[in-house]
């Protein structure tokens, strides 16, 4: 037997799961079939709020598209939080449909030239990754006559020790040397761009408090030390963000109150250069990744040589990362249950595979779990980042799964479904 990972606090200790004031059985009657996603807008809610009573005056948070842009969400949050920042065309037009151009900010590398004209002619900060891309956006504002809004991301000379996936401290596709940084800053304002500051990300996933602590204190550091060479004041530094979310059995959350007291220590010793910027938060996992549960059914069940297989009728092409093969170097389970016996004996040990022709299918390997039947309904949490999106929805062509939001700013009641 393997271990789990720990279900989210707002949904364990019932007896069948409920989500949004509806139990699972519910909600599958109102997609009419599973498998589905269902996000609990009240839960991301919750966490802006904290986020916000935690923080210090003069950081403002950004949502990361990419963890989770289904439109009616992205609708819903888009009031709660100040910036949105994305990394395609197709996220700049969903998020110019929520949020002024003014308040998102275009990052990743490899942005073709279309893209560069898109976000400048929106009037959205493009976060430059180099040289080169710099280049390309100014010749691009040239041709056009409108100004390009400019940011440039930094490669810093460390890392966010503990972070799922570390971006900084090593040779990297993301962001410029920070070395080279100053320079290029000179060069973007002496052709006349209008410089929108730094955006320095060091890492994502990391659940180690005081490492997220050092790494900004480090990252304020950097951000002057910089701003100093450059000759230049920065209107924003954003900061990154990199909180993460307890997937596995023994992982703890991120202490966000910590983190804020800690953030405001360092804000009011930052460099003299700093002292007219403001500052920006720039999360997506740990603000939605929690709300979402996936519901698949159980369609059979098998003995094969000892071992007990559920198959369900979801899978990777909808839960690449539930699966282990996005992002993960050893294969752990996430945290899931039967969506009507959550407290129920966990008597049997089985594995929970899904129905794509790969042996990669695997959605929980020889996890305890209540004796489950064809028909039982396996709940699957931490759905809200990384999932859908996230996953090869094309591979051998199933059909796509239903996504929907319970709740709404204004309406608690609401439903949104895709």
């Amino acid at each position: 037997m393997k271990p789990i990972g720990p279900i989210p606090p707002p949904f364990a200790g019932q007896g069948a799961l409920r989500i949004g004031g509806r139990t699972a059985a519910e909600w599958v009657d109102e997609a009419g079939a599973t498998p589905l996603f269902l996000y609990d807008f009240s839960m991301i809610a919750d966490r802006v709020a904290r986020l916000r009573a935690a923080l210090p005056a003069g950081v403002d948070l950004h949502y990361a598209i990419k963890a989770n842009p289904f439109a009616p969400l992205l609708r819903a949050i888009a009031p709660l939080v100040d910036g949105l920042d994305v990394a395609s065309s197709g996220e700049l037009r969903a998020a110019l449909d929520v949020k002024p151009a003014g308040a998102i900010s275009f990052a990743g590398p490899g942005k073709r030239d279309a893209e560069l004209e898109d976000a400048i002619l929106a009037g959205a900060t493009i976060n430059l990754e180099s040289e080169g891309e710099a280049t390309r956006a100014l010749a691009i504002g040239d041709r056009t006559g409108v100004t390009p809004r400019l940011a440039v991301r930094v490669n810093p000379d460390f890392e966010l020790r503990g972070s799922g996936m570390r971006m900084g401290g090593r040779a990297s596709p993301f962001g410029i040397d920070a070395d080279r940084a100053p320079a290029l800053v000179r060069t973007i304002r002496a052709a006349g761009a209008d410089w929108r500051g730094w955006h320095i990300f060091a890492g994502s996933q990391a659940l180690d408090t005081q490492a997220i602590i050092e790494t900004q204190a480090a990252t304020l550091a950097l951000a002057a030390r910089l701003a100093d060479k450059a000759g230049a004041a920065p209107p924003l530094v954003n900061l990154g963000g990199g909180f993460g979310i307890p997937y596995f059995v023994g992982d703890m959350p991120v202490d966000v109150e910590r983190v804020g007291a800690a953030l405001g220590d360092a804000l009011a010793s930052r460099g003299a250069v700093l002292a007219g910027s403001r500052f920006a938060l720039e999360l997506g996992r740990w603000l939605v990744g929690e709300a979402g549960v996936y519901l698949t059914r159980v369609l059979d069940r098998k003995e094969s040589q000892g071992e007990t297989f559920l198959v369900v009728d979801g899978g990777l092409h909808h839960q690449l990362a539930a699966s282990g093969n996005f992002g993960t170097v050893v294969r752990r389970n996430y945290p899931l249950a039967l969506a009507d016996r959550l407290d129920a004996p966990a008597e049997e040990t089985v594995t929970v595979v899904g129905c794509l022709c790969t042996p990669l299918d695997r959605l929980a390997d020889k996890v305890a779990l209540p004796p489950a039947e064809p028909g039982d309904v396996i709940a699957i949490f931490l759905a809200g980042a990384y999932g859908l999106s996230a996953s090869p929805v094309n591979f051998l062509s199933h059909p796509v799964p239903v996504q929907i939001l319970a709740g709404s700013a204004d309406n608690p009641n609401a439903i949104f479904t895709s």
